[in-house]
């Protein structure tokens, strides 16, 4: 399989996938277990995500990690884990976070801060957003249902991805909360166009098309994924695909899907959109201020600052670096939001007083949905939440639209 078949395959959710009550499986049968891989998380990740196991109830994101860690087969945690080529974007994008400081005023003390906000004019009782994450049915049975479960109960956005595992309809009955749709596109622009009109059905609020491109993860080619037969083959049909057969050979459904999705379409595919649909779009992947300009030029709503989590192109900036500069472009004409490195709540109020809307978490979920299900992903956002409320009374921060620039301390002689 070529580079641009593998791309294909993961845009539309493939590598590592994990049936209920199954394990990941790989072509040609290996034992995860012979593979060396425990030196080269530690090498490769950074000094508070390497590996700890939990003492009690899980305190942090890292504790999460560790908890998926120790329940997931290691190619399915590979996946979650691991970043494109040498993983440095993947690195930076935590690093950065931590080298923005904070310098809060003092004697300005608050009883307590109200984390509410709106996000595209939808109310949400935090600033803290699911980002579309694709195949969950691999880190849980209950998948993506149990992740919008917990978005629901928290009073957050749900990024659905396309390839999610479970179809927009099933999604939508599991929980009543908002939920944007990260669109994916077909070939067939008729099946495109049934896509975005069940999501508008459904119930969704905004589309999301995610942009980057260039995942080359070695990981994921040292375990030698497949997506597992049935996996593939409901989401195939989910989409809306035709011509998916029960007697189709797994080299074929393959095939099938390397087809199956444009990765070549340009800034055009905005006006298509906009001539089906009156949703809030929003273009997820961008790092450069000109793309942010050109978002904003043509009336999208919505920037995801984003480098797909260090999963995309590697050496690319982080997503915090470059949020300020996407900010000064933008100048409010979209609202702008932030994805990629966010650990700790003190990392949302960083973007906050960066100009971010709001912030997407992935990888930090998709730890907790691994380790406990709903439960797991709604400590998750707790625990987020807990955290910013923290930083912002230490800050005097007592609203969010009270979260600026001032908070951050910039040397002009850096």
């Amino acid at each position: 399989m070529d580079r641009r078949d593998f791309g294909k395959l993961i845009a539309a959710g493939a590598g590592g996938h994990v049936l209920a009550g199954g394990a990941a499986k790989a072509d040609p049968p290996a034992d995860p277990n012979t593979t060396p891989t425990k030196a080269r998380d530690a090498a490769d990740l950074p000094a508070s995500e390497t590996d700890r196991t939990p003492q009690g109830e899980p305190v942090s994101v890292a504790d999460f990690r560790a908890l998926a860690k120790a329940r997931l087969p290691r190619p399915t945690f590979d996946y979650i884990e691991t970043g494109s080529t040498d993983q440095v974007t993947l690195r930076e994008n935590v690093e950065a976070f931590r080298r923005v400081q904070l310098l809060p005023p003092i004697l300005a003390g608050v009883p307590e801060a109200d984390l509410s906000t709106t996000v595209l004019g939808t109310p949400v009782k935090l600033p803290i957003l699911l980002a579309p994450v694709a195949a969950q049915r691999m880190y849980h049975p209950e998948g993506a249902l149990a992740a919008a479960r917990a978005a629901a109960a928290m009073g957050t956005v749900f990024g659905v991805s396309s390839s999610a595992a479970s179809s927009i309809e099933e999604i939508a009955r599991a929980a009543d909360g908002p939920r944007w749709y990260q669109l994916y596109v077909p070939r067939d622009r008729g099946i495109a166009k049934q896509l975005v009109e069940r999501a508008e059905r459904a119930g969704y609020k905004a589309l999301v098309l995610t942009v980057d491109l260039g995942e080359y993860k070695d990981a994921d080619r040292r375990n030698r994924f497949t997506l597992p037969r049935e996996m593939l083959v409901k989401h195939l049909r989910d989409v809306g695909f035709s011509g998916i057969r029960d007697d189709m050979t797994q080299d074929e459904l393959i095939a099938f899907n390397s087809k199956a999705w444009d990765l070549t379409f340009g800034w055009e595919i905005f006006d298509w959109l906009r001539s089906i649909t009156k949703l809030p779009l929003l273009i997820k992947g961008v790092l450069r201020p000109k793309d942010a300009r050109q978002a904003v030029s043509i009336g999208l709503d919505g920037v995801v600052v984003s480098n797909h989590g260090g999963r995309r192109l590697d050496g690319v900036p982080a997503s915090i670096t470059m949020l300020p500069h996407i900010v000064q472009t933008v100048a409010g004409e979209a609202e702008v939001f932030l994805d990629s490195g966010v650990r700790r709540g003190a990392d949302v109020l960083k973007a906050l007083a960066y100009g971010a809307r709001a912030v997407l978490i992935g990888r930090a979920y998709a730890w907790g949905l691994a380790a406990d299900g709903e439960a797991g992903v709604r400590k998750i956002l707790e625990l987020l939440r807990d955290e910013l409320q923290s930083a912002m009374t230490a800050c005097g921060c007592s609203k969010i639209a009270q979260i600026n620039r001032e908070l951050i301390w910039e040397d002009s002689a850096q």
